[in-house]
């Protein structure tokens, strides 16, 4: 599979239910999370059910223009509470997969599946819509600094 993808956005939220911050740069620390996120210090709503998965989420910005079209739903960047928002990356065939995010190496653990939980949060009809398209779950192999316009690419 060849490809190239573009990271466009980062979020991170300090605790579970807290509005996310977008960054011009994350820290990336293997095996933990994004420094200050709130499953890297352990104040996220699955934090009392850790996965290593769960390190860094992805989702697409194809997603976002997908449900704008398909289901007249505006669904901003931050409200999906995913960590980073990518462009012309093939999310969902990721799984099992390494691949490369500036400088860092990522591990695509598993689909995300959307919850009621952000449902409920953004008083949003996301649920039935983000099915299938809900982002990746990732590890974090090797820690590093990513910045919007780095390059997305297969390791």
């Amino acid at each position: 599979m060849t490809w190239t993808g573009e990271l466009l956005r980062i979020f991170t939220a300090e605790t579970a239910g807290a509005a996310m911050v977008e960054l011009d740069e994350a820290v990336l620390v293997a095996g933990h999370g994004i420094e200050g996120d709130r499953y890297a210090t352990g104040r996220g709503l699955y934090s009392t059910r850790p996965h290593e998965d769960r390190q860094v989420t992805l989702i697409e910005e194809e997603t976002l223009v997908a449900l704008a079209r398909d289901h007249d739903l505006i669904l901003e960047p931050g409200e999906t509470r995913r960590k980073l928002l990518t462009r012309d990356v093939p999310l969902n065939h990721l799984v099992g997969k390494h691949f490369r995010v500036g400088g860092a190496v990522l591990f695509g653990g598993r689909l995300n599946v959307p919850c009621r939980y952000l449902e409920n949060l953004l008083g949003k009809p996301v649920f039935a819509p983000l099915a299938n398209r809900s982002g990746l779950n990732c590890r974090i192999v090797t820690g590093g600094t990513i910045r919007p316009g780095d390059r997305i690419v297969p390791a």
